[in-house]
């Protein structure tokens, strides 16, 4: 129970940082470089909290880092707790807000997993806790207001390089809502 709250409640400093600073209200949207954005449909459907973090590098690139914790062990997702770096690049014809628009993500995950597909058939998870690597594409589309909320949407897939996940592909995806300061 102490995860989630720790988890919500770092992740709400960020906005409350972000609050005490009287440029940000001023600064226009070209001048805004960070985004941090929370995958509201793994959150609402199974217990599972990702935030991301983007720094905006120019109006058509941008690098950033996914954190997954997965709170319910009963579910049948493969991560239990992850670390995605991506680097992005936007394809926006029109680039009246930046880094928005149509985007292909490169990412590696570092996760760990306890899923097998056999357990998960029977209703069993007798598996302990293995490492894997993974490296893939996600393509996707992002939309973002003047006042700097965020939203997006992504689909991809990578391919687990260790072996020591039962299955040998990560599929990565969900809805976010966030905000650029």
């Amino acid at each position: 129970m102490k995860k989630p709250i720790l988890a919500i409640l770092l992740f709400s400093m960020a906005f409350t940082m972000n609050a005490q600073d009287n440029d940000n209200e001023t600064k226009d949207i070209f001048d805004r470089k960070h985004e941090v954005r929370l995958g509201a449909a793994k959150l609402l459907a199974g217990g599972i909290l990702e935030a991301s973090y983007e720094y905006v590098f120019d109006s058509n690139q941008g690098f950033g880092a996914h954190t997954l914790i997965n709170f319910d062990s009963g579910n049948d997702y493969i991560e239990n707790y992850s670390l995605t770096p991506y680097y992005r690049m936007y394809f926006q014809t029109n680039e009246d807000y930046g880094a928005r628009g149509f985007f292909v993500e490169g990412f590696t995950s570092f996760f760990t997993s306890d899923f097998n597909l056999e357990d998960s058939l029977f209703g069993e998870n007798n598996n302990k806790d293995v490492f894997d690597i993974s490296i893939g594409l996600a393509l996707g589309k992002k939309w973002i207001n003047t006042a700097g909320f965020v939203f997006e949407f992504k689909l991809g897939a990578g391919r687990n390089l260790l072996g020591n996940a039962d299955s040998d592909a990560i599929f990565k995806g969900d809805f976010y809502i966030g905000y650029r300061f």
